[in-house]
């Protein structure tokens, strides 16, 4: 008998109490708790369900469970299936150890207090970071502790001290634990210089390398984070010193690809406001963005950056950066239907832009040769949303004087 054959006997004779099990993963529970529901999971389970947004019930008896349900450790079921399993250990089944304690509230905080000393700043951020990698429990107690609050008021101190020790482990554990939106907006409002910080850290050389590009790429994305849901009145306040950093962040080419989508984020959320737009073009925003595009693999970063794109284009300075780059009209017109609906939309928004304001006869030929005119076409017959091909027939009867000489075009029948 080989030891395949082996193995499926020994599954086979060894019968798993079914209350053994949890309902989510059907596996042996190693650390079983107890929801309000009355029914029991195992933790790591129940945890990961719970952390996604569209699961808000139980997923036994459909009641509903918030988020911060109170999980309630059961004991007696645990011994059980360790007692079982320790029996069963010479058949192939693993012990299951005891489960190590949750994290103590109380601990947490004499750790943010103990985070003023600077002889203890290192170690305590340290261990910080080791909790919050370590599972969704623990970043749950800690934003209730307040830690996030305590990270990105050291970092202002870091900021205004010009110290640099500690930055890697700070942005790491914001990064994984994420600051609450309230929190954010009361924290933006009460100290006006975390803005400040966070860009400051983006301009930050460390010793190493490979530290320097896991410092940006997690700052840039705590950045993101505490912008998104923020007030106007802090996006009005936007500085050209910010969006410089934020832009030169996009012309490095070893910063990561969730750093380049959050840095991509923080422009398109400052977008609507006009000021912020001139300072991105003034910071040459719309090269870097032609020159990134054309790098780009990812649909997602595509969709960012003609959605920012788009954006600079409504106003004049940022079409005149825009057809200023000689692969400007053709990366865009490169990804019409070759990417996603949001990116096509975007794209043609360009082009209509680019059309109505400044549909000289040398951009038309220049639309002509990169195939623009072509990929409008090919909307028309494409299955696409009515709207985008009402764009794409108002671009090309804008220019039917010039297009209805061009041997490749039947303008009439186009724009019927």
């Amino acid at each position: 008998m080989d030891e395949t054959e082996t193995e499926t006997e020994i599954e086979i004779e060894i019968e798993i109490p079914q209350f053994f099990l949890c309902p989510i993963s059907l596996q042996i529970m190693r650390d079983p708790v107890t929801a309000i529901s009355g029914i029991t999971y195992d933790r790591q389970s129940i945890e990961q369900w719970l952390s996604t947004s569209k699961n808000t019930i139980c997923p036994v008896t459909k009641q509903p469970l918030s988020k911060d349900s109170d999980l309630t450790p059961n004991h007696t079921l645990r011994r059980l299936i360790q007692a079982w399993s320790s029996e069963n250990s010479s058949s192939g089944i693993d012990r299951i150890p005891t489960p190590k304690p949750c994290l103590d509230k109380f601990y947490l905080i004499k750790l943010i207090k103990d985070l003023r000393n600077p002889n203890l700043q290192s170690k305590i951020l340290v261990e910080l970071e080791f909790f919050a990698a370590e599972n969704e429990r623990n970043r749950k107690y800690m934003v209730e502790a307040g830690v996030p609050r305590a990270l990105l008021l050291f970092i202002v101190s870091c900021f205004n001290n010009n110290r640099i020790t500690g930055l890697q482990e700070a942005v790491s554990i914001l990064r994984l634990i994420r600051v609450p939106t309230k929190e954010s907006k009361v924290l933006l409002v009460e100290n006006d210089q975390i803005i400040p910080a966070l860009t400051w850290v983006l301009g930050c050389n460390l010793d190493n390398n490979n530290n320097n590009v896991s410092v940006k790429s997690h700052a840039v994305s705590v950045l993101k984070t505490v912008l998104e849901d923020s007030s106007s009145c802090v996006l009005e306040r936007l500085n050209p010193e910010f969006f410089d950093k934020v832009i030169d962040l996009l012309r490095q080419n070893n910063i990561t690809q969730q750093g380049i989508n959050a840095a991509l984020k923080v422009l398109l959320n400052a977008c609507p406001w006009g000021r912020n737009r001139v300072m991105m073009v003034e910071s040459g925003a719309v090269f870097e963005l032609i020159e990134l595009e054309w790098r780009s693999r990812e649909n997602k970063t595509t969709e960012l950056i003609l959605g920012v794109l788009y954006n600079l284009c409504s106003c004049a300075d940022g079409r005149a950066e825009f057809l200023s780059h000689k692969g400007g009209i053709a990366v865009v017109a490169k990804r019409i239907l070759t990417v996603s609906p949001t990116a096509d939309d975007r794209a043609i928004l360009i082009l209509s832009l680019i059309s109505k304001h400044s549909g000289t006869s040398m951009v038309l030929q220049e639309m002509l040769n990169v195939k623009a005119v072509s990929k409008l076409c090919m909307i028309l017959q494409a299955d696409c949303a009515t709207y985008l091909k009402e764009k794409a027939r108002d671009i090309i009867k804008s220019h039917s004087d010039e297009l209805k000489n061009h041997p490749c075009f039947d303008v009439s029948h186009l724009i019927r």
